[in-house]
């Protein structure tokens, strides 16, 4: 089994000779220590304007891609892919942080676990992280945790292998400094990709950081949010949802005591309830819109999946007979509420109400119409979701019908072997940069 190790370089002539010599070092040792048993290094320079492809093209064990311009440390990473002929391929930063023996850990890992993809975890006792990066760093673990409901201490690290086959699924992924970060999300938004972690040693780079830690942080952030809602769109809105209802009940709970206790309402407190009313306003609409996107991601997503259980409370909830359920509850509400108002207006022209019982009206007539709506956009997809999987049950069922009388059987052909290059060779482009021979 072969690892390709891509190592991406922007301005890196401080460090690039020793992360090379340590990777090549490393080769025994990872072969020692996991069923790998070839390594091939792969640098990227990723429009570097000092020495690092000066340096590194004295190396003739690796191969050098030079980028003239710099495109971003995602792009350098998945050029170097495109170049790699192992089945599994890793990358490295090449600011000497990381142990290129720790390759052997995380091949192990990938392979026992039957993972997708195995992160070297720089959040560990031996870590020696500045303390305002570790501190984001756990804020986007816990975010994304939450979001995915799977566990992850460290999205950004910097050293990783993935298994080749799983790149299709992983990509598109960005060609910024957010790519990590982007390919941790995708992982953890698809029950079909494993994510392993090992903790691993984190020394203090060579050379200054390309990294901000304010303006990368929030394209860190927005990153994650991003690839949630493309992958698990229902569950960013349910959150949402949910925290807006939940400050509406904390809200309401004291004007719901004084009217319980007291039988009144004091006037100042209409923008408390207003505010409530709007609250609840964005809940009903986030939650249907959670419904809606599950149904969504089920139509495009042939494959059984495991749904939460507020998912398919949801879908049990948004169809006509649950609108009718509710219809059922909330007339007697409104007509407690507005029916003297709507009486006196329609036989003496006056409405002699309290502005509480309109706006809490108002808000379950709103609930009842979002819900409608939502439930006939909720059948049009599923609808659609039937006659898709129909089709598809039809179509394969057909082909194998065909198959078995139309298509004879194949012929064995002898196999011819490929014609490789022998030896390294470094690309520039549409140009070639040698290494030394």
């Amino acid at each position: 089994m072969k690892l390709s190790i891509v190592i991406p370089a922007y301005n890196e002539e401080q460090c690039i000779a020793a992360i090379i010599e340590r990777t090549l070092a490393a080769r025994e040792r990872i072969g020692a220590g996991s069923p790998v048993n070839d390594v091939e290094i792969i640098v990227v320079s990723d429009g570097s304007t000092d020495r690092t492809v000066e340096i590194a093209s004295r190396y003739s064990d690796i191969i050098l891609i030079v980028f003239e311009k710099n495109r971003g440390y995602g792009a350098a990473i998945k050029r170097g892919f495109e170049a790699a002929g192992g089945e599994l391929v890793g990358f490295l930063d090449a600011d000497g942080t990381c142990d290129p023996a720790f390759f052997a850990a995380l091949c192990k890992a990938l392979l026992d676990e039957e993972a997708a993809v195995a992160i070297g975890s720089r959040l560990g006792a031996h870590s020696r992280m500045p303390r305002i990066r570790r501190l984001g760093n756990r804020i986007y673990a816990l975010i994304l945790s939450a979001l995915s409901n799977k566990m992850v201490t460290d999205t950004a690290s910097g050293m990783r292998v993935i298994r080749r086959d799983a790149l299709a699924r992983l990509y598109p992924l960005p060609d910024g400094l957010h790519f990590t970060p982007a390919m941790s999300a995708r992982v953890l938004m698809d029950d079909r990709l494993k994510i392993v972690e090992r903790p691993m040693a984190y020394e203090e780079r060579i050379g200054d950081s390309k990294l901000h830690v304010v303006r990368d942080g929030m394209r860190f952030l927005r990153t994650i949010f991003e690839m949630s809602l493309m992958w698990r769109p229902g569950r960013l809105f349910a959150a949402a949802a949910i925290a807006c209802l939940a400050v509406m009940a904390l809200l309401a709970a004291y004007p719901l005591e004084m009217w319980l206790t007291e039988g009144r309402l004091r006037e100042d407190m209409i923008y408390r309830l207003l505010f409530c009313s709007l609250l609840g306003t964005c809940g009903i609409t986030l939650l249907s819109t959670a419904t809606v996107c599950d149904l969504l991601q089920r139509y495009w997503d042939d494959r059984p999946r495991e749904r939460t259980f507020l998912a398919g409370a949801a879908d049990r909830l948004y169809t006509f007979g649950g609108w009718s359920i509710a219809i059922a509850a909330a007339a007697p509400t409104l007509a407690w509420l507005v029916g003297r108002g709507v009486w006196t207006r329609a036989t003496a022209g006056y409405v002699d109400l309290h502005w509480s019982r309109i706006v809490l009206a108002g808000l379950i007539a709103f609930a009842i119409g979002q819900m409608l709506v939502t439930v006939l956009v909720a059948n049009l997809v599923r609808f659609h979701t039937a006659r898709k999987s129909a089709s598809h049950g039809t179509k394969i069922a057909g082909s194998s019908a065909q198959a078995a009388w139309a298509n004879p059987p194949a012929t064995a052909v002898p196999s011819v072997p490929a014609i490789v290059a022998d030896g390294p060779v470094g690309i520039a482009e549409d140009r070639l940069a040698p290494t030394a021979g």
